[in-house]
Protein backbone atom coordinates (compact mmCIF):
# COMPACT_ATOMS: atom_id res chain seq x y z
CA UNK A 1 0.00 0.00 0.00
CA UNK A 2 1.48 3.43 -0.64
CA UNK A 3 0.57 6.40 1.82
CA UNK A 4 -2.16 9.27 0.46
CA UNK A 5 -3.13 12.53 1.54
CA UNK A 6 -5.70 12.22 4.28
CA UNK A 7 -8.18 13.92 1.85
CA UNK A 8 -12.09 14.51 2.81
CA UNK A 9 -14.55 12.49 0.35
CA UNK A 10 -15.22 9.08 -0.77
CA UNK A 11 -12.74 6.60 -2.10
CA UNK A 12 -13.70 4.72 -5.48
CA UNK A 13 -12.12 1.63 -5.33
CA UNK A 14 -11.45 -0.53 -9.31
CA UNK A 15 -10.62 -4.20 -9.47
CA UNK A 16 -9.71 -4.06 -13.15
CA UNK A 17 -9.95 -6.62 -15.12
CA UNK A 18 -10.11 -7.67 -19.15
CA UNK A 19 -13.96 -8.00 -19.50
CA UNK A 20 -15.21 -6.01 -16.35
CA UNK A 21 -14.51 -3.26 -13.97
CA UNK A 22 -15.65 -3.62 -10.37
CA UNK A 23 -16.59 -0.61 -8.49
CA UNK A 24 -16.57 0.06 -4.87
CA UNK A 25 -16.71 3.60 -2.56
CA UNK A 26 -16.16 4.15 0.91
CA UNK A 27 -18.43 6.09 2.87
CA UNK A 28 -17.66 9.78 3.28
CA UNK A 29 -15.61 9.07 6.62
CA UNK A 30 -13.37 6.33 4.86
CA UNK A 31 -14.74 3.80 7.72
CA UNK A 32 -16.56 1.44 5.83
CA UNK A 33 -16.36 -0.16 2.10
CA UNK A 34 -19.55 -1.14 -0.20
CA UNK A 35 -19.78 -2.73 -3.55
CA UNK A 36 -21.26 -0.27 -5.91
CA UNK A 37 -21.41 -1.99 -9.58
CA UNK A 38 -20.03 -4.02 -12.08
CA UNK A 39 -19.00 -2.18 -15.56
CA UNK A 40 -18.18 -4.16 -18.61
CA UNK A 41 -15.12 -2.94 -20.25
CA UNK A 42 -15.68 -0.77 -23.31
CA UNK A 43 -13.23 1.30 -24.83
CA UNK A 44 -11.07 3.65 -22.08
CA UNK A 45 -12.91 6.43 -23.26
CA UNK A 46 -16.15 5.01 -22.59
CA UNK A 47 -14.94 3.54 -19.35
CA UNK A 48 -13.21 6.87 -18.00
CA UNK A 49 -16.61 8.59 -19.22
CA UNK A 50 -18.96 6.31 -17.03
CA UNK A 51 -16.09 6.04 -13.66
CA UNK A 52 -16.37 10.47 -14.35
CA UNK A 53 -19.63 9.98 -13.89
CA UNK A 54 -19.68 7.87 -10.95
CA UNK A 55 -16.45 10.01 -9.39
CA UNK A 56 -18.23 13.20 -9.91
CA UNK A 57 -22.09 12.04 -8.69
CA UNK A 58 -20.75 10.26 -5.91
CA UNK A 59 -17.77 12.76 -4.57
CA UNK A 60 -15.07 10.68 -4.81
CA UNK A 61 -11.93 12.60 -4.13
CA UNK A 62 -9.17 9.39 -4.66
CA UNK A 63 -9.19 6.21 -6.63
CA UNK A 64 -7.57 3.27 -5.38
CA UNK A 65 -6.57 0.30 -7.22
CA UNK A 66 -6.14 -3.16 -6.50
CA UNK A 67 -2.73 -4.69 -8.31
CA UNK A 68 -1.67 -8.38 -7.62
CA UNK A 69 1.33 -8.16 -5.33
CA UNK A 70 2.00 -11.60 -6.40
CA UNK A 71 2.73 -10.20 -9.88
CA UNK A 72 4.83 -7.27 -8.77
CA UNK A 73 6.62 -9.27 -5.91
CA UNK A 74 7.78 -11.53 -9.22
CA UNK A 75 8.54 -8.65 -10.88
CA UNK A 76 10.78 -7.42 -8.32
CA UNK A 77 12.84 -10.21 -8.41
CA UNK A 78 13.48 -9.44 -12.02
CA UNK A 79 13.28 -5.64 -12.18
CA UNK A 80 10.09 -5.35 -14.86
CA UNK A 81 6.47 -5.65 -14.47
CA UNK A 82 4.55 -8.38 -15.66
CA UNK A 83 2.58 -6.79 -18.82
CA UNK A 84 -0.93 -7.18 -16.71
CA UNK A 85 0.20 -5.28 -13.70
CA UNK A 86 1.96 -2.26 -16.39
CA UNK A 87 -1.57 -2.59 -18.30
CA UNK A 88 -2.75 -1.86 -14.97
CA UNK A 89 -0.64 1.07 -13.60
CA UNK A 90 -0.40 2.65 -17.09
CA UNK A 91 -4.39 2.69 -16.75
CA UNK A 92 -5.30 3.72 -13.85
CA UNK A 93 -2.66 6.79 -14.09
CA UNK A 94 -4.30 8.01 -17.52
CA UNK A 95 -8.17 7.24 -15.70
CA UNK A 96 -6.21 9.59 -12.87
CA UNK A 97 -5.40 12.12 -15.43
CA UNK A 98 -8.64 12.37 -17.36
CA UNK A 99 -10.23 12.51 -13.87
CA UNK A 100 -8.20 15.61 -12.12
CA UNK A 101 -8.41 12.59 -9.13
CA UNK A 102 -4.83 11.12 -7.03
CA UNK A 103 -4.52 7.70 -7.86
CA UNK A 104 -2.93 4.70 -4.70
CA UNK A 105 -2.49 1.04 -5.10
CA UNK A 106 -2.78 -1.49 -2.82
CA UNK A 107 -2.34 -5.27 -2.80
CA UNK A 108 -5.61 -6.88 -4.45
CA UNK A 109 -3.91 -10.66 -3.73
CA UNK A 110 -6.88 -13.20 -2.85
CA UNK A 111 -9.89 -10.26 -2.82
CA UNK A 112 -11.41 -12.38 -5.51
CA UNK A 113 -11.66 -15.41 -3.84
CA UNK A 114 -12.39 -14.02 -0.99
CA UNK A 115 -15.63 -12.34 -2.90
CA UNK A 116 -16.54 -15.88 -4.48
CA UNK A 117 -16.17 -17.18 -0.55
CA UNK A 118 -18.47 -13.71 0.67
CA UNK A 119 -21.03 -14.31 -1.71
CA UNK A 120 -21.58 -18.44 -1.56
CA UNK A 121 -21.84 -17.75 2.34
CA UNK A 122 -24.43 -15.34 1.73
CA UNK A 123 -26.46 -18.42 -1.06
CA UNK A 124 -25.95 -16.55 -3.76
CA UNK A 125 -25.85 -18.68 -7.05
CA UNK A 126 -22.55 -19.26 -10.05
CA UNK A 127 -24.25 -16.63 -12.30
CA UNK A 128 -24.81 -14.23 -9.09
CA UNK A 129 -21.41 -14.74 -8.15
CA UNK A 130 -20.23 -13.54 -11.44
CA UNK A 131 -22.16 -10.57 -12.13
CA UNK A 132 -20.78 -9.23 -8.33
CA UNK A 133 -17.78 -10.41 -7.72
CA UNK A 134 -15.60 -8.03 -9.15
CA UNK A 135 -17.13 -5.24 -6.70
CA UNK A 136 -17.35 -7.28 -3.89
CA UNK A 137 -13.40 -7.74 -4.64
CA UNK A 138 -13.04 -4.07 -4.47
CA UNK A 139 -14.68 -3.54 -1.55
CA UNK A 140 -12.71 -6.35 0.49
CA UNK A 141 -8.97 -4.50 -0.49
CA UNK A 142 -10.93 -1.67 -0.06
CA UNK A 143 -11.94 -2.28 3.37
CA UNK A 144 -8.47 -3.55 4.43
CA UNK A 145 -6.86 -0.68 2.89
CA UNK A 146 -9.41 1.88 5.07
CA UNK A 147 -8.88 -0.40 8.08
CA UNK A 148 -4.74 0.06 7.12
CA UNK A 149 -5.34 3.73 7.30
CA UNK A 150 -7.07 4.22 10.43
CA UNK A 151 -4.69 2.35 11.92
CA UNK A 152 -1.88 4.96 11.37
CA UNK A 153 -4.12 8.07 11.28
CA UNK A 154 -3.49 10.44 14.47
CA UNK A 155 -6.51 9.62 17.35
Amino acid sequence: MNPTPNLPGRIMALDLGEKRIGVALSDETRTLARSYTVLPRKSRREDFARLGHIAAAEKVTLLLVGLPVGLTLAAQATEAESPKVAWMRDYATALSAALGLPVAFCDESYSTVDAAASLHARGKRARQQREWIDAVAAAIFLQAYLDAQAQTRPQ
